[in-house]
């Protein structure tokens, strides 16, 4: 009966974080569209609404802590409840990616040059994706389909760097859009970082199941070297 009450908690914990999953994806998403559209008042609605974004955060993690703390979990289910809150953390982290986004769409003003849409559109498709099915694999403890999604990063990182470019040239071309277009880095950037952070929960997947730390993108050093830079 006990083993049945600990595995009913840990559903529910794995509901809640795919429910915090799916607020953090709708974020990108909508900062995003905000920022195509130039739709400050969306941007400022996302910044705002981010704050629930971290209150879930907490919920969970109180409810993996107390499990913890009462269950005294070992092996599996310690790898499991500990890798749920590493992966709480870093989507909270991807709220944030997407609250910055909106800010620095708030911050923009007129960009005197083309400012590639699509590929930042794409960017952001692609990382929601991999977001999405990063936590099915999690949830399932799939190490196929988690070992599969980190090689799709390397699509973001192309459609990155061909919008640094974009932009550094937009800039050197007009240096007198140098401000506005410092932020147009930032939100690519926002958005390559996001897809690093999907790498992290795929890592945690494969340690659940097999007790052992693939490296499968950057560390988590250099996310907070980079994430420094704030």
């Amino acid at each position: 009966m006990a083993r049945e009450i600990f595995e009913k908690k840990i559903k529910q914990i794995q509901d809640e974080i795919l429910l915090l999953g799916s607020m953090v994806e709708q974020a990108a998403l909508d900062s995003v569209a905000a920022f195509k559209n130039r739709d400050v008042q969306s941007a400022k609605n996302i910044i705002e609404d981010d704050q629930n974004i971290n209150d879930k955060r907490f919920a969970v993690e109180n409810a993996i802590l107390i499990l913890m703390a009462t269950q005294q979990p070992l092996a599996h289910d310690l790898r499991l409840l500990s890798a749920m809150l590493l992966v709480a953390n870093e989507l909270e982290r991807m709220g944030d990616y997407a609250k910055g986004i909106a800010r620095n769409t708030v911050r923009l003003g007129i960009v005197d040059f083309p400012i590639p849409y699509r590929d930042i559109e794409k960017m952001s498709e692609l990382a929601v994706g991999m977001l999405h099915r990063s936590l099915s694999a999690f949830v399932k403890e799939d190490i196929k389909m988690a070992v599969a999604i980190p090689p799709e990063d390397d699509e973001v990182d192309n459609l990155f760097n061909k919008c640094y470019r974009t932009i550094v040239n937009g800039m050197i071309a007009n240096p007198a859009t140098i401000d506005d277009a410092s932020l147009l880095l930032w939100i690519v950037h926002d958005l390559e970082r996001f897809s690093d952070r999907v790498i992290n929960i795929c890592e945690r997947t494969v340690f659940i199941k097999s007790g052992e730390m693939m490296e499968m993108g950057a560390s988590d050093e250099e996310m907070d070297e980079l994430d420094g830079e704030d």
